[in-house]
């Protein structure tokens, strides 16, 4: 079977091409079986491949589709690498995207670009199993691009609002930022060993000293891929933005596979991060700011996917924190419950933005839980699931990055990562609580079309739930068990980086004080929410301007938007108009239009010449004639 997986990239394709082009032909209902159907074939073909790893039949191997590029001593083959790394991110893509292709049925039912969103979601999910199943670096870039070509089409689909033109188009130029600096590390893969496939570069890189300048600038070229399409800063501003396009979209970019690009991208890479000390100590830190600035950031917001879309930030944050401590299986523990969870929260906000009639601020919802049962219980397990609660998902992922950073640093890293998993917590069940409990603060029209959503809304719903719920059992600690499930099935692909790494297990003390303190400080958060939001029924003012000055700075995301438009944008902007009125008005046009000028001048003043006086012609001939013979004598 493993031979045939080349058709789990190739069934959405085909559905992208049969919606794109029988976008006018075909029926709602019909592009939404396709669409889903193409889907879930590629999900049962993984299901069954990823088993055959389980059970050992089944060995990492190379799938040579046809030779693509072969010029000089560059040879690129259009292949795919089937291995347990690749097999685990195709199920997350495929299983969540399967669920967010059906909920998208009921969601998007009433819109007239249906066909086109879901040829959009199809293609989308056609690039990013390219992305992860390529076996080599310009494979994954194609995919690479096209999820952000896809991502750009998905925010911007409704494209007669401008607000959201921009969001797509802010999208896609801060990922070019980090593309270029992806493309630039794979040039530089190529120019030190001589190809750009896996197999070769790795094997290549551990004849490299560890610390070696090359791998260094090679790692960070492509971190810096990894920093925009990951949404890390300095290029996470577009991620937050993107909540202008269909809350499907938001799940899909923002959970299961876009912004999981960059982990995945340097989980594949790890040989060279193992060998790039420096590289994974900025990994290191560029994750921990990033999560600990995105979850204040989170605190004072009142769009609910805003809320969901700075988590998604924090939380990618804790993943590259765990690559940069060398624990890569738990980067990508951390990246499949991330994917459960906050599928399910935001999918759990479109269902409430859907019985809302297109509300999106939390001040004007609240008292939900009686109108949308179904949607209060599967967002309620989400929000425990993202705060660590136990033995809920996130518990499991999350406390373990946070036992890997005791030491490093002299435990400052755990120390903000452990207050950053507090802010996580507290802001989630803010939105919770101001949701779904007390009063009704909408409007009468809005109360009057309360409802529970549809079963295609609400079944996806179940299922992210009960992953959410039982997907920590992938890896439990060692106090639990000796079998960490998904550590056990990732060993062949870190072998290299696990024999090198120099970070210890922690204790068995330090294990179950994470887990005793974690629980306590989060039934101290549940308790100080209920009694802040439910009983005090404490609402965020709807004139945020009166607000204190460390909150209204927070609330306004640290005018980090503002100082880009400020050092970045307005000198781009003010360059460019210079150039526009110097250099191509005046000099560029100033010089084409000067010799149309000077052509019709000349015809002009020759004209003149054409008197129509026989006498004048004779008299010009005449001279004319003589002018030669002077010439010639005098030569």
């Amino acid at each position: 079977m493993i031979q045939n997986a080349w058709l789990i990239p190739l069934l959405p394709l085909i559905g992208f091409l049969i919606l794109g082009l029988g976008n006018k032909f075909l029926t709602k209902s019909l592009s939404g079986i396709i669409a889903s159907g193409t889907v879930l074939g590629s999900f049962i073909i993984a299901v069954t491949i990823f088993l055959g790893f389980l059970s050992g039949e089944n060995k990492a191997t190379t799938i040579n589709l046809f030779d693509w590029i072969n010029s000089g001593t560059l040879h690129i083959s259009f292949s795919f690498l089937i291995d347990q790394l690749s097999m685990l991110m195709v199920l997350i893509i495929t299983g969540v995207g399967f669920l967010i292709h059906v909920y998208s049925i009921g969601y998007m039912s009433h819109d007239e670009g249906f066909t086109r969103f879901f040829a959009y979601l199809n293609l989308f999910v056609f690039s990013m199993l390219l992305l992860v199943l390529g076996s080599n670096y310009v494979i994954m870039f194609i995919g690479w691009e096209g999820v952000g070509l896809c991502s750009y089409l998905l925010i911007g689909f409704w494209f007669k609002n401008q607000d959201y033109n921009d969001a797509a188009k802010k999208a896609f130029i801060m990922n070019r930022i980090g593309d270029l600096g992806f493309l630039l590390g794979i040039f530089l893969i190529y120019m030190t060993f001589g190809s750009v496939n896996y197999a070769e570069v790795f094997e290549g890189a551990k004849g490299f000293a560890s610390g070696d300048s090359v791998l260094v600038v090679i790692t960070l070229l492509l971190f810096i891929g990894a920093m925009g399409k990951s949404a890390q800063i300095p290029l996470y501003t577009w991620l937050p933005d993107a909540m202008a396009g269909p809350t499907p979209v938001s799940a899909l970019i923002h959970a299961a596979t876009m912004v999981t690009a960059g982990i995945y991208m340097i989980a594949r890479s790890n040989v060279l991060y193992t060998l790039a000390p420096i590289t994974q100590t900025i990994v290191l830190f560029v994750g921990l700011f990033t999560a600990f600035v995105a979850a204040t950031i989170g605190l004072f917001q009142n769009d609910i996917k805003k809320v969901l879309a700075y988590s998604t930030v924090s939380q990618l944050g804790y993943m590259f924190v765990a690559l940069g401590v060398g624990g890569y299986s738990s980067a990508m523990f951390h990246l499949t419950t991330h994917a459960f969870f906050k599928a399910l929260l935001f999918l759990g906000a479109g269902s409430v933005i859907h019985a809302m009639s297109g509300e999106q601020d939390i001040r004007k919802m609240g008292g939900l839980k009686k109108y949308l049962p179904i949607t209060y219980i599967t967002f309620l397990l989400g929000t425990l699931a993202i705060s660590g609660v136990p033995p809920f998902a996130g518990f499991f992922s999350k406390d373990e990055i946070l036992a890997l950073t005791i030491g490093p640093f002299s435990n400052i890293i755990f120390i903000v990562l452990s207050f950053t998993s507090v802010l996580t917590a507290i802001y989630m069940f803010r939105v919770f609580f101001l949701t779904f409990h007390s009063t009704f603060r909408g409007t009468e029209e809005q109360k009057h079309h309360l409802h529970e959503s549809p079963a295609t809304i609400t079944i996806p719903l179940v299922i992210l739930a009960i992953l959410s719920t039982v997907g920590g059992f992938l890896g439990m600690p060692r106090i639990m068990s000796e079998h960490h499930f998904l550590s056990q099935y990732l060993a062949p692909i870190f072998e290299f980086s696990d024999l090198k790494s120099e970070a210890k297990a922690p204790s068995e003390f330090a294990e179950y004080t994470i887990i005793i303190v974690a629980v306590v400080v989060l039934a101290l958060i549940v308790l100080w929410a209920m009694n802040r939001y439910i009983k005090k029924a404490s609402v965020p003012p709807a004139d945020d301007k009166q607000t204190p000055a460390l909150r209204n700075l927070i609330y306004n995301k640290y005018y980090i938007d503002e100082l880009y438009d400020a050092i970045i944008v307005a000198p781009i902007n003010w360059f460019g108009k210079q150039f526009n009125n110097i250099i191509e008005i005046q000099m560029i046009d100033g010089f084409v239009n000067s010799i149309g000028k000077t052509v019709i001048w000349g015809g002009k003043t020759l004209r003149l010449v054409q008197t129509g006086a026989i006498g004048f012609y004779i008299f010009v001939m005449v001279a004319g004639i003589i002018a030669i013979l002077l010439y010639n004598f005098i030569r």
